[in-house]
């Protein structure tokens, strides 16, 4: 029987959408307020769905406190209250969209967790705004 585990998060951090390549009048046409120099801040909720088998000795999916510590290590330390540009090293050449914040998020969290499970990242930029990724 498979079935999934999820675990919230969150996090505040600012960024700016732009491609370093263009200039800012273009960059302003396709990203909008979002490539304001100055930066802008989002409040991110995450959710971290692990898929997989119940162990037959725990009951446990997965211990949620192991997966707990991993999202706070892995995900709010290096995260929470940071320019995601300045700050976050993924993101001095890639641009720190929803969508590429929640593959890298995907990948800090597959490297540290057992490869038996499915791995499933739900990332809100805003309430309206999210995206879903699980590693395809």
């Amino acid at each position: 029987m498979s079935l999934t585990v999820y675990r919230k998060a969150h996090f505040n951090a600012a960024h700016r959408l732009y491609n370093k390549d263009w200039d800012d009048s273009r960059n302003q046409a396709v990203f909008g307020k979002c490539s304001n120099p100055n930066y802008h801040g989002h409040n991110y909720e995450l959710e971290v769905g692990v898929t997989g088998t119940i162990h037959p000795e725990t009951g446990f999916l997965i211990n949620l406190d192991e997966l707990k510590k991993i999202i706070k290590e892995e995900v709010e330390d290096q995260f929470d209250h940071k320019n995601l540009n300045l700050e976050v090293p993924e993101f001095r050449t890639l641009n720190p969209t929803v969508e590429n914040i929640a593959v890298v998020i995907w990948n800090k969290l597959r490297a540290k967790l057992d490869t038996s499970y499915d791995l499933t990242i739900k990332l809100y930029e805003t309430p309206r705004n999210f995206v879903i990724y699980t590693g395809e």
